[in-house]
């Protein structure tokens, strides 16, 4: 596996860390902004919606630079945002510094995913992947108790200076461990990467991403008062309970990598089921803490755990351009948006088991998107036009020229040499 990957997980993982920062020091903002917790919880979702919504225009205003260049000057808008938070003396400077910080996350989760498309060989990209989302599960096991830390201890303003101090360390690393290329792949012009969305399965892919991390954060939002009112935790244990989850998720994230190049539908095909399943049990179990702890810790093996394979199937329905990554990672947050706002209304009407229901719905309306992939890997045709490319030069090889030897067909492959 490329240095330059690691490196990408560390530039990730700040913006994560970033990301989930506010949930843990609400009361501390609150009071330091002289705002209700309400109005600080409002920054958490400016903070999504920024991502979703603003993430893919940064990323199309970027795509004529290298895409190192991209990665740096992204760098430098992040830093700039957590800068303007951490000295925030107002509720609307707060606001405007996590809108800017969220576009900027966004786009460096499309071009950072694209980077690791074009530096590693396809048949390991979704085990690249993988390692490059580790950031995002150490983002959710350590960043965010490490900032809490930070933030009760030295106060909240000190939180984002040490956001600040990670992102010129991930920075450093990348200008030095990420080699320069010069164009990102799938993408000639900026007409050609939009052309890619006329495909009409492309829409179907990215709305399973939106399905599969909605029905996961339906849960995980409200897994806080599920555990303390439901299962019957005191307050104290339920820190402990969401670092466990949190390493289930680096393991399921793994698992998964391992898996998501050679199986992807599959993949995806199992976890859905498995999460459906997981999410039932816990709405059915949650009075006995054993089976539910059980039911959740399975969530996290495999919810969020399911982006390598995301990734790697709107790669090929797409391509591996900054653009098209960037608008996945946006279907991504909206299914983080849809899922912990309906969750929301849920609990209102249904009470506190509604979000697990919701998310079992969710799962199983995942697994319709992805149930047509996995009749057509039944038939011969279907399987040579999925082939991951090296495999699909070999096969068109052998069929248009049956009698050449194993290692004529091997060589013209490309051999084992990086993208790009």
């Amino acid at each position: 596996m490329p240095r330059a990957v690691y490196v990408l997980a560390l530039g990730i993982f700040a913006m994560v860390t970033s990301e989930f920062v506010v949930a843990g020091l609400m009361p501390q903002m609150a009071d330091g902004l002289d705002v209700a917790i309400p109005q600080i919880g409002y920054l958490i979702t400016a903070f999504a919606v920024a991502m979703a919504a603003g993430g893919p225009f940064l990323t199309m205003a970027l795509m004529k630079l290298p895409p190192r260049t991209a990665l740096m000057t992204l760098f430098v808008i992040f830093l700039a945002g957590n800068a303007l938070a951490a000295t925030a003396t107002g509720y609307s400077t707060m606001m405007a510094a996590r809108i800017v910080t969220g576009i900027a996350s966004q786009a460096f989760f499309g071009v950072g995913i694209s980077m690791c498309a074009q530096i590693t060989r396809p048949e390991i990209r979704g085990r690249a992947i993988a390692v490059a989302m580790n950031g995002l599960m150490l983002g959710t096991l350590l960043g965010l108790p490490i900032s809490t830390l930070i933030g009760e201890r030295f106060g909240w303003r000190a939180a984002f200076w040490a956001i600040a101090a990670i992102t010129v360390i991930a920075a450093v690393a990348t200008w030095f461990g990420v080699p320069r290329i010069e164009r990102a792949e799938g993408g000639g012009g900026f007409r050609q990467e939009l052309g890619v969305f006329r495909k009409p399965k492309l829409w179907l892919v990215l709305s399973t991403s939106t399905l599969v991390i909605g029905a996961t954060f339906s849960a995980f939002s409200y897994f806080n008062p599920i555990l303390t009112d439901l299962v019957g935790f005191s307050t104290g244990a339920v820190p402990l309970l969401l670092i466990a989850y949190g390493a289930a998720t680096v393991v399921g994230n793994n698992i998964v990598g391992r898996f998501a190049d050679r199986h992807t539908v599959p993949v995806l095909a199992i976890g859905l089921v498995l999460n459906s399943v997981f999410l039932t049990g816990f709405a059915l179990l949650a009075d006995l803490p054993a089976p539910a702890i059980i039911c959740m810790m399975g969530i996290g093996l495999i919810g969020v755990t399911m982006n390598p394979a995301l990734a790697t199937r709107v790669q090929r329905t797409g391509n591996a351009g900054p653009l098209v990554n960037t608008v996945h990672s946006s279907f991504i947050t909206l299914g983080i948006i849809l899922g912990s706002s309906i969750g929301a209304v849920a609990i209102d009407t249904w009470g506190l088991r509604a979000p697990l229901w919701l998310g079992a719905v969710m799962a199983l309306a995942g697994l319709a998107t992805v149930l047509p992939d996995l009749a057509r890997r039944s038939t011969p045709a279907e399987g040579l036009a999925s082939a991951r490319p090296a495999e699909q030069t070999e096969r068109v090889s052998a069929i248009a020229s049956p009698g050449k030897s194993a290692v004529t067909d091997r060589g013209a492959t490309g051999g084992s040499r990086p993208a790009g």
